[in-house]
């Protein structure tokens, strides 16, 4: 059974990733297995070749994933994880939206769907996570 935590608290949560908030990751919304997270592009965020870092793009959609994932109320992690990036970024930001595939008692699914200022899609991330018996709170 889900017992959903609330959009506040999925947010107020997620404000403790040091790691994607020093990347930039902004956690716009998430409960009910769903999650949206944005990332504003800076120069920061390009490789050598001047294109979007493929990292950045996996810290997005990775965070994205976390946040649906764990909105069910169990502490959950990745145990599988797997990007197919799809074309270079245009624009000024990126979106990462997760979908709930499957939610089991131990194992939950997720797609998410990294798309550019355009609408146009970037990547596509595809997670497999591992449902702890514990709830977590904010």
């Amino acid at each position: 059974m889900n017992e959903d935590m609330s959009p506040e608290a999925v947010k107020a949560f997620f404000r403790q990733d040091l790691f994607a908030g020093f990347v930039g990751i902004e956690l716009i919304e998430a409960g009910s297995g769903r999650a949206t997270a944005r990332l504003a592009l800076q120069e920061r965020h390009r490789n050598g070749l001047g294109v979007v870092h493929g990292g950045a793009i996996f810290t997005l959609a990775d965070l994205a994933f976390a946040a649906a994932v764990n909105s069910r109320g169990r502490a959950a992690v990745a145990i599988h994880c797997s990007i197919s990036y799809l074309k270079a970024a245009e624009g000024g930001h990126l979106i990462a939206q997760a979908e709930e595939v499957s939610c089991g008692p131990k194992i939950a699914a997720y797609t998410i769907r990294i798309t550019d200022a355009a609408d146009e899609l970037i990547a596509r991330f595809e997670g497999l996570a591992y449902r702890k018996r514990e709830r977590w709170s904010p």
